[in-house]
């Protein structure tokens, strides 16, 4: 087995993933690789086709007809930033379509696996460590309880005027909870070779530092 170095962060809807692992690709100075935006992206172009989120043919298509990028902690889908369409309400629910639908995990695990070998990335997902990267150098397990998650998504959804009741987002994310651990494809596992990190009461600033300093003891290119 040959690791590879290659930092993966996983972990349940609203652990806080995104802003934790781009924040920490920052201060090593390595590129930052958000794989759930890359299914969300899917579901916004099938949607935005017309197609039936529910044809798994249809979402393969789209998924091999696509140009996915990220530069910078940016998502772009054909050319276009997506970075924020994608954090919609509507693209929450409907993820979990290209997500469970093994030719487009396929697909993108392909493609994750090739940026990874690459370069030195940190990137984060639901399987990042144990199915795309198992040989990573470097893994972590980022989660908190559902509903210090669901106060955290409802703060997003508010800060791009959305709006729901809270029970709703707490019902929301246990239900993606589900789905992500029973989906037969890359369900969402903690690695048993991750660090695991609860950020329950924590500020990004204490998370982040505590992932770096793992990072700098585990990855020698960081030394």
């Amino acid at each position: 087995m040959e690791l590879i170095d290659v930092i993966t962060v996983d972990g349940p809807a609203g652990a806080g993933k995104s802003v934790t692992t781009r924040s920490l690709a920052t201060r090593l100075g390595v590129e930052y690789l958000n794989t759930g935006a890359m299914y969300r992206a899917i579901a916004l172009q099938t949607i935005r086709l017309g197609l039936s989120l529910e044809d798994a043919d249809a979402l393969e298509r789209v998924a091999r007809e696509s140009t996915l990028e990220s530069r910078q902690g940016r998502t772009f889908l054909n050319g276009e930033d997506v970075t924020d369409a994608v954090r919609s309400q509507e693209i929450s629910q409907a993820v979990r379509y290209p997500a469970n639908a093994p030719s487009v995990r396929a697909i993108l695990v392909e493609r994750q696996r090739r940026i990874g070998l690459e370069r030195p990335v940190v990137t984060e997902g639901r399987d990042q460590g144990t199915v795309v990267f198992p040989d990573a150098r470097c893994k972590f397990y980022l989660t908190a309880s559902p509903e210090e998650r669901a106060r955290r998504r409802l703060g997003e959804l508010r800060s791009r005027r959305e709006n729901a009741p809270f029970e709703v987002v707490l019902e929301q994310i246990l239900a993606r909870d589900k789905s992500d651990m029973e989906r037969e494809i890359g369900p969402l596992r903690e690695p048993k070779d991750a660090i695991r990190v609860e950020s329950d009461g924590k500020s990004i600033e204490e998370v982040v530092s505590e992932m770096e300093r793992v990072a700098r003891e585990r990855l020698a290119f960081l030394q």
